[in-house]
């Protein structure tokens, strides 16, 4: 847990926020909780544009599950710690601004929860369900954000 919160610090500080002028609010929405403040939603109807490490990033968080489905002996805990080191290589390099940013939060901060919840999971079923949640919440990331 403590992972989770150090993650979710540095990637909230880490992050430049500045320039959040002008932000427009959409109809296209769908809840994702975040401490059920912001609501994951679409850029007037157009996806938003992640930046190329965030992107590239998720798609290998994505390729990593792809292949953790094809092995026969499931490791969840390793599963969980490649995917902390991606999600690290994420916010690092995070230079999204503004509303995009924002909405990144929304999907992101999720996954991280997920992704310590595989890291932590004492059996196959908590971690079946982890990633069960992680795919769901990586394939909402593909449909909100574009490169």
């Amino acid at each position: 847990m403590k992972i989770v919160i150090i993650l979710l610090l540095a990637f909230v500080f880490g992050c430049n926020t500045e320039n959040k002028k002008g932000q427009t609010k959409t109809k296209e929405t769908k809840e994702i909780s975040l401490l059920d403040t912001l609501q994951l939603r679409l850029n007037h109807g157009n996806k938003w544009l992640a930046n190329p490490e965030t992107q590239g990033g998720v798609v290998k968080m994505n390729a990593m599950i792809e292949a953790f489905k094809t092995e026969t002996n499931k490791d969840y805990n390793a599963l969980g710690k490649k995917l902390a080191k991606q999600t690290s290589y994420i916010i690092k390099n995070c230079s999204m601004v503004g509303e995009p940013h924002d909405q990144l939060h929304v999907v992101l901060v999720p996954m991280l929860d997920e992704i310590s919840n595989l890291k932590e999971a004492k059996n196959n079923t908590e971690g079946e369900a982890a990633l069960t949640k992680l795919e769901g919440l990586i394939k909402d990331y593909f449909i909100y954000f574009k490169l």
